[in-house]
């Protein structure tokens, strides 16, 4: 059974970190894709909509509309049938909000007057899915590729049969009539028109996906199809070998190598920018400092832990941080308020692992000047 996935968009990102209300509810737990895995799924959602709801009321604060929409979303039947690897849901007395989510997600809750995003942020900052278009002159097709889940071929309307029938064609060596599509140079033309017609097809289906592609072909059709790509997201390296060969499964475990690699070489940048610009004074590791430049523009990129909550308050002026012992439903995430200056600013923010934040703390800036 194929994922669903709603990764939120950048504009998406934005307007939930502007977002102000009170209370706000952010609810993140595992799921699962199988149809056994719907009805725990739900139990713990009615779990810690109990936590949530707890919170608002030992607060003092009006919790009817909260519950409201969050039953109506346990009673969801349809919406409950298609879910990915997580779930995060955002609630307030006017709405909720859900997205479903590629990445194994710690379970949290937490109540503010603001959504706290930084697990979602995770998401944007590497889904742990990607599409494996599988591109050969005799076939095409996508495989979906998720952790934990087996990969999947996933169906797409449009999607040509091959060159040859893609062009009109018994077999792409056929001469034309005008005599320009003849011979190697005729071949290669007809290729363009067939992936074309790939990239066309792909459209609808990875438009808001948001996740890599990973081209598994052989020249000359590998570099035919990435002079036409319009997915912005295609990844730079390719499967190499006929992918008419290859199993789902086999393309998945070299699809899975190669978001690895991805991961691990934007990390390795990202630590050696790191070193090199706190050697000019452009590089920060404590919150408190973070907060400040953020507050005043100075952050080009963030780096937070996903699954570290920092509870307190960041001044709207001066940036100064205030840090409470424990959460409740006045206080909200700190890195969470800094990530919503840094990316208002223009700014980048990524959610990583401890272990991979320079420093091995809550949280790293990368600074566009000393502060």
């Amino acid at each position: 059974m194929p994922l669903h996935l709603d990764i939120p968009t950048q504009q998406q990102l934005t307007a939930l970190l502007a977002a102000r209300a009170t209370p706000s509810v952010s609810l993140y737990l595992p799921t699962g894709h199988l149809p056994h895995d719907e009805a725990v799924a739900r139990i713990e959602l009615k779990n810690l909509a109990h936590q949530a709801l707890t919170q608002i009321e030992e607060a003092g604060l009006p919790s009817a509309g909260v519950r409201e929409h969050l039953d109506d979303l346990h009673d969801d039947e349809e919406f409950w049938r298609t879910q990915a690897i997580s779930l995060a849901v955002f609630a307030t007395p006017d709405g909720a909000r859900t997205f479903r989510l590629p990445n194994r997600l710690t379970t949290v809750v937490e109540v503010s007057d603001r959504y706290h995003l930084k697990p979602l942020l995770r998401s944007v900052t590497f889904p742990q899915a990607a599409f494996v278009l599988a591109l050969a002159q005799g076939s095409v097709r996508l495989v979906e590729v998720a952790a934990e889940v087996p990969a999947e071929d996933v169906r797409i309307s449009d999607l040509p049969v091959d060159v040859a029938s893609a062009v009109g064609k018994a077999s792409i060596t056929d001469r034309s009539a005008v005599g320009r599509i003849q011979g190697s140079e005729g071949q290669k033309v007809r290729m363009r028109q067939y992936a074309r017609q790939v990239d066309a097809a792909l459209r609808p289906a990875l438009g808001a996906a948001g996740v890599p592609l990973i081209l598994a072909s052989a020249e000359p059709l590998e570099s035919i199809y990435r002079s036409v790509n319009s997915y912005p997201f295609l990844a730079p390296q390719t499967i190499q070998g006929n992918p008419e060969t290859a199993t789902a499964a086999e393309l998945a475990e070299e699809a899975r190598g190669v978001l690895d690699a991805l991961y691990a070489e934007e990390l390795s940048d990202l630590r050696r920018l790191f070193d090199q610009r706190g050697s000019q004074g452009r590089a920060a590791a404590e919150i408190t400092d973070i907060a400040r430049a953020a507050t005043f523009g100075a952050v080009q990129t963030l780096m937070a832990d996903m699954d570290d909550v920092v509870s307190g308050f960041v001044d709207e002026e001066s940036g100064a941080v205030t840090i409470d012992a424990d959460g409740d439903a006045t206080n909200y995430g700190v890195v969470d308020e800094v990530a919503r200056r840094v990316l208002g600013h223009g700014g980048r923010v990524l959610a990583l692992r401890r272990e991979d934040i320079p420093g091995g703390g809550t949280a790293a800036a990368i600074l566009r000047y000393p502060v």
